[in-house]
């Protein structure tokens, strides 16, 4: 592995250079198992596959482990402010059924607001009435009628 050939160079690498290494010169796999980030130690944390900690049985014993996130997968949702529920109830009802293994992540959370300037400042032109549109249609026509009278008469001569 990677690693190994690292190790035995005697090479430390940050874990940013090696995650690009390694993005480099392998390829992703859909039927890899997920890849354990941070296994939690017995009886300090509880399984919440809301904000990614999942329950999973390593050699034998059954822990709390946190997965790391695929960031090709990585996605983010505005959520209304005064959403009913909260984040829970929007994320439940909006994004779960479609992605069942998704999760929040604690702390990531940020408060913000959108004002849309076009919706509440932007006043439209007045649109054209039918009848002011077909008057420059036919003048239109009627102009073309003689610039193209003018051209045929000026080449019959």
């Amino acid at each position: 592995s990677v690693a190994d050939a690292l190790k035995s160079l005697d090479i430390k690498l940050p874990a940013p250079d090696l995650k690009q290494i390694l993005k480099a010169v392998s390829w992703r796999d859909e039927n890899a198992p997920p890849v354990i980030g941070k296994i939690h130690k017995p009886g300090k944390s509880k399984p919440d596959p809301f904000h990614g900690r999942y329950e999973a049985e390593i050699g034998g014993k059954t822990c709390v482990v946190e997965y790391d996130p695929d960031s090709d997968l990585r996605d983010t949702e505005q959520v209304p402010l005064l959403e009913e529920g909260g984040i829970k109830a929007f994320i439940t009802r909006e994004v779960l059924p479609y992605t069942p293994d998704a999760w929040v992540k604690e702390g990531a959370t940020k408060i913000g607001y959108e004002i849309s300037f076009t919706r509440h400042f932007y006043k439209p032109q007045p649109l054209r009435t039918l009848e002011e549109i077909r008057t420059d249609i036919i003048a239109a026509e009627q102009e073309a009628e003689g610039l193209l009278d003018e051209l045929l008469k000026g080449s019959s001569k």
